[in-house]
């Protein structure tokens, strides 16, 4: 498959981030597979090809890896590992590493709601039992959402604000989830340990599975039918950030950063039907709002 955007997205990524200290390291990405894990690993490759190898890269991943990964099979100092995360036997039979990516969920509601207890575990025991996998002196970022600030009412927001979902909300699951592994990441801050929480909005690029139901690739889906049937009249904004934009704020929080929460993402917001119109027109495909919406 042509996957030429990604490798030359992750050449950009390591003109525009100093990845030296990944040279000789032991580096695990949970989530692997992912779209930020996907362009995680191949900014790595791309740095190997400027002499910095990593010792090992290990990337586990739930699923079958897709087909835009099978790069990793060219390198001998990357391997992978298939299970599930919330399985503690699994857990404990992962050893210890100098840098940790912790990207491991679903970030769609209609995927981490079918199981809460599993999307919890993921974001909070899984996060303490990754943290105590960390060699000293390690540098350990944990994904968390810019969902946490939900029910906020303001146009900008800080790391210091604090949203209003209620637990009892439909996605407290993973909003809640989120909360609570950065508090366990702050915990282990206290001890001393380089452990940030990075909260990331909107991620969009190459890279995605097909069945990622999130509206921007679902109307690319329905475009490629002739026709993109809204569902409302798609006045919700949001705030989107290109994946390798997404991925050098990380490389720079993770090998740089000194505080303990950044928040990742644009600068400006956009209509889910602003979005839905860019991408009927690239598609030459007709945007039908429905009428109870007009």
């Amino acid at each position: 498959m042509d996957n030429s955007i990604i490798i030359n997205d992750a050449e950009n990524v390591v003109r525009a981030v100093n990845l030296n200290e990944l040279e000789g390291k032991t580096i695990l990405i949970t989530g692997a597979s992912g779209l930020i894990g996907t362009h995680l690993v191949y900014s790595i490759i791309a740095a190997s090809k400027e002499n910095i190898v990593p010792a090992r890269l290990c990337l586990i991943h739930l699923h079958d890896l897709p087909q835009y990964l099978e790069v990793i099979n060219g390198y001998e100092w990357i391997d992978t590992l298939r299970g599930d995360l919330t399985d503690e036997s699994f857990i404990n039979s992962i050893g210890n590493y100098d840098i940790i990516l912790h990207f491991a969920g679903y970030g769609q509601p209609a995927r981490f709601s079918v199981d809460p207890v599993k999307t919890i575990k993921i974001n909070t025991y899984l996060t303490l039992k990754l943290l105590e996998k960390l060699n000293p002196g390690g540098k350990f970022l944990f994904a968390s959402s810019s969902g946490i600030y939900n029910g906020l009412i303001k146009d900008t927001y800080t790391v210091d604000d604090i949203g209003t979902t209620n637990t009892l909300h439909p996605r407290a699951c993973y909003i809640e989830g989120k909360r609570c592994g950065e508090a366990i990441v702050n915990a282990f801050r206290q001890k001393g340990i380089d452990a940030k929480s990075a909260r990331i909005s909107y991620s969009y690029g190459p890279g995605v599975r097909a069945s990622d139901e999130r509206a921007l690739y679902s109307f690319i889906k329905k475009g490629l039918s002739g026709s993109i049937n809204m569902l409302d009249d798609g006045r919700a904004e949001r705030i989107y950030c290109y994946v390798s934009d997404v991925v050098i704020l990380l490389w720079n929080i993770l090998l740089f950063g000194k505080k303990p929460i950044y928040n990742v993402g644009g600068i400006s917001k956009t209509s889910i039907i602003e979005i839905a119109n860019q991408i009927g027109k690239k598609m030459n495909a007709a945007v039908i709002v429905p009428s109870s919406s007009k």
